[in-house]
């Protein structure tokens, strides 16, 4: 076949042009050669063939092949995206969310992305929805948000089915509806996606449109975790630390927690090894780096890392004494809702 369409090539074909720079790009039939994909798309692309446009756009913003050109992808993007190539609708439409090599402008990216969504492009249905969900270049709508990701969801797209699933767990613009949250989460979970892992873990924990299932929870936990979710990773470090539906181990607890607390400076991850720290627990005792952990969690404004920190700085464990900064640490905390700071805080004033 690779004979056929270099024949068609070197005769000026843009089809075969293009489909033989991919098979460069990708090294089907030929051998890899970035350059030479290149170089081939861009014979395509210059006689308006608009998947050259959009493959050789690609090869511009990741620097394969040519140099790494953002205005040039860009400009290659909008050249497919007028002949209404719903790929690089999407793409364009990413460049002016992020800025890159175009003016950032949110309502034209929401624009661009609604005519990828409207020929039935999958990603840019799931794309559009978390648009609608916050309210970026288009109105703020759950509703809208969770028609478009069922549409994408229908088509086996698990990143839809997944965050239809937080929306029909939460009761976001459809029927709270938690067996259905479950579902969803399940189909996109068997595809592999980490946040459904997660989330369907955390059904089976809770017992929520699923039977309760604390083993289950940890396998999920660790599927998502494996993948490097910091939330799975904290998740499945606390069932180690409690015992639930895994073997009780602390010091695989404290490895967990860490994982998470050094890779993404994930909040929870933080206060929990923090805890650990403090006493002693999978870890050497160290009040000093407790400290400095529920620091870093309090900075991210987690309630019950500021309320630890409070009773350090009150009682002066391995941080300097001060009652006055005790009592900030209680406040925000408490503001958020936190009891046991509300109750330190309380007997602050009454003391």
């Amino acid at each position: 076949m690779q004979e056929v369409l270099k024949l068609a090539a070197d005769q000026g074909d843009a089809m075969a042009q293009s489909e033989l720079g991919c098979m460069h790009r990708d090294g089907r039939g030929v051998a890899q050669d970035d350059k030479r994909a290149a170089e081939v798309l861009k014979l395509a692309a210059d006689q308006g063939d608009a998947m050259a446009q959009r493959e050789l756009a690609l090869m511009h913003r990741d620097g394969r092949g040519v140099a790494q050109d953002n205005k040039r992808a860009a400009e290659l993007f909008k050249l497919a995206a007028d002949q209404g190539d719903a790929m690089a609708q999407r793409a364009l439409s990413r460049m002016h969310l992020g800025g890159r090599g175009v003016a950032r402008d949110d309502k034209r990216a929401a624009e661009l992305m609604k005519l990828a969504a409207d020929q039935g492009d999958a990603t840019a249905q799931f794309e559009l929805a978390r648009m609608h969900r916050d309210g970026r270049g288009v109105a703020q709508n759950d509703k809208r948000a969770a028609a478009l990701l069922k549409l994408a969801a229908d088509q086996g797209d698990a990143m839809a089915q997944s965050e239809l699933g937080c929306m029909h767990r939460d009761g976001r613009g459809v029927a709270q509806d938690d067996k259905r949250a479950a579902v969803l989460f399940k189909l996109a979970a068997d595809q592999g996606d980490a946040m459904a892992q997660r989330e369907l873990a955390r059904m089976h924990r809770d017992g929520r449109g699923v039977a309760q299932d604390q083993k289950r929870a940890a396998e999920l936990f660790k599927l998502a975790a494996d993948q490097g979710d910091a939330m799975a990773q904290c998740e499945l470090g606390c069932m180690h630390r409690d015992g639930r539906g895994v073997a009780q181990d602390d010091k695989r607890a404290a490895a967990l927690f860490k994982l998470a607390a050094d890779q993404q400076g994930f909040a929870m991850a933080q206060r929990e090894l923090a805890r650990m720290h403090r006493d002693g627990r999978g870890v050497a005792q160290d009040q000093k780096r407790a400290a400095e952990l529920f620091q870093l969690a309090a900075d991210q404004g987690d309630a019950m890392a500021q309320c630890s920190l409070g009773c350090m700085h009150r009682e002066g464990h391995e941080v300097a004494q001060d009652q006055k900064r005790a009592a900030e640490l209680f406040k925000l905390a408490a503001d958020q809702g936190d009891a046991m700071a509300q109750r330190e805080l309380a007997r602050m004033h009454q003391g």
